[in-house]
């Protein structure tokens, strides 16, 4: 059973819509698939998926274990594909304890024998509950969007994954564990930045067998990255910004699965209670679930480990899609047009709607230009 955990540093970069289109390409593929709604507290996967709200989900399940795992897995219209719903009115399901996680993962991982594909819709931040989850596969997802603060957080998410991966690796006591602690409190006075390259050759000195495990991790460890919510090719070029700085920072290699533009039908598929990749299966955010789709399938299971090569083209042939979908984008807003499914006003209502997107993103861009300049302001007089 191959296993896909989907995350994202924040809320609203359509993490839920890649999750529940992806379940239905694979399942379309002939794949068993199984889509569980994680993002406990405030999950809407069913929404996505067209589902009534749940009457009872893993949230429920959680309060009595003892019960049939079974009962709350439920089948979809999707010939193949089924759904394990969140709960979003259980007080406290968002904060697992180690217990309820790993009686949940337990129960995940029995279904390999009935399922093919298991797609965990995580929640966004960087909970430990959350960061374990994700850490289920060597080749998990992070969903971003082209605004500043979003690829902030799947920056921060990634790095916060190889420190759980690193906090993993180092047993209690070991001088591995013990100098990790003391950089992490220093780190968190803002004393001492935690690079990953820095912090190597200190382990490797004083503690080499945890060293070579942790090593062995994060070299198997190759998350993938989704770039969402693109409006032109220059929107996906800060996929390289993620890419540099996992590099730089991290010693992180990270692979490029594409970039998906937005699409004025989502809308119109969401309010008729069905996912896009059914409602129009030709449309331009429909085609590009389906090419990373197939992207998937085609790669060996969780233990393939692409090379520096292998990253280098993923991440070309991400943008050389980019540039094939605008064109793309361009002609299916004029066959919309033509064709009177898209009026004049919607295409007014979309193009307001990009300018209040850009005018908040100069908002975020200008608060994190004044943090900045504020942090420099401190360490000059420091």
């Amino acid at each position: 059973m191959r296993v896909i955990p989907i995350a994202s540093g924040k809320g609203g970069v359509g993490k839920s819509l890649v999750s529940a289109n992806l379940g239905i390409a694979f399942a379309q593929n002939g794949k068993r698939v199984v889509l569980a709604d994680l993002d406990l507290g405030a999950s809407n996967l069913h929404l996505v998926l067209g589902h009534q709200a749940p009457q009872t989900g893993i949230g429920t399940w959680l309060g009595n274990t003892k019960t049939n795992f079974s009962n709350v897995i439920a089948d979809t219209d999707v010939r193949g594909l089924r759904f394990i719903p969140g709960d979003n009115e259980i007080p406290g399901a968002a904060n697992l304890t180690l217990f309820q996680r790993k009686t949940l993962v337990k129960k995940l991982l029995e279904l390999k024998e009935e399922t093919d594909i298991l797609i965990l819709d995580l929640g966004a931040g960087t909970h430990q509950s959350i960061l374990d989850l994700f850490l289920l596969s060597n080749q998990g997802i992070i969903v971003s969007a082209p605004a500043v603060t979003a690829v902030l957080n799947a920056y921060v998410f990634l790095k916060n994954s190889v420190f759980r991966l690193m906090y993993s690796s180092f047993a209690k006591g070991t001088p591995a564990h013990n100098y990790l602690e003391k950089v992490r409190k220093e780190g968190s006075g803002g004393h001492q930045k935690l690079y990953i390259p820095k912090m190597l050759p200190e382990i490797e000195k004083t503690d080499p067998a945890s060293h070579e495990k942790f090593i062995k991790r994060l070299e198997e460890f190759r998350p993938r990255l989704i770039m969402n919510m693109v409006d032109e090719p220059k929107d996906a070029d800060v996929a390289m910004k993620i890419r540099r700085s996992c590099e730089e920072y991290l010693d992180l290699k990270i692979e490029h699965l594409g970039v998906i533009y937005r699409d004025v039908v989502q809308d119109t598929a969401l309010s008729s209670r069905l996912p896009i990749t059914l409602y129009k299966p030709q449309s331009l955010l429909s085609q590009a679930i389906y090419r990373i789709a197939d992207k998937i399938m085609e790669s060996p299971e969780d233990d393939y480990a692409p090379d520096a090569k292998q990253i280098e083209d993923s991440f070309q042939e991400a943008e050389m899609e980019a540039e094939i979908d605008f064109d793309s984008k361009m002609e299916y807003i004029e066959d919309l047009l033509h064709s009177g499914a898209m009026s004049n006003g919607d295409l007014i209502e979309t193009v307001k709607s990009q300018q209040l997107e850009i005018s908040k993103l100069k908002k975020e861009n200008n608060f994190i230009k004044l943090k900045l300049t504020r942090a420099m302001h401190q360490g000059f007089k420091v």
